[in-house]
């Protein structure tokens, strides 16, 4: 079973910067592939960024060279740093493992706007 809890969004505005940061409680973390997913108002949730056990990462074509994820296994923890953000990054963002287990956490609200 796993236990997720995001954290770090806000409201910002175009072309700023935010940093997530997601805690997880799970067995063996250092095993998974760990992701970064979203989801805007009336759109399917997507996954935005991954990193696996070995560190490799990779990103949704809308946000590669804006996004960078990355990992702590000794802190069981997640994090997404987002730079140049834009209006259509605004959704609720969420992280899970890759490919994702039943259970979500409640995410964090992120909002572009001027």
């Amino acid at each position: 079973q796993v236990r997720l809890v995001e954290s770090g969004g806000g409201l910002v505005q175009p072309g700023g910067s935010l940093g997530l940061s997601c805690a997880v409680s799970t067995t063996s973390f250092e095993l998974h592939t760990m992701g970064w997913y979203r989801q805007a108002p009336g759109k399917e949730r997507q996954l935005v960024a991954r990193v696996g056990a070995h560190m490799y990462t990779g990103y949704l074509d809308s946000v590669k060279g804006r996004f960078t994820i990355s990992r702590d296994n000794a802190k069981k923890a997640v994090y997404l740093r987002m730079n140049d953000l834009k209006p259509e990054d605004t959704a609720v963002y969420y992280c899970n493992v890759v490919p994702p287990l039943g259970a979500w956490g409640q995410g964090t609200q992120v909002i572009v706007s001027a």
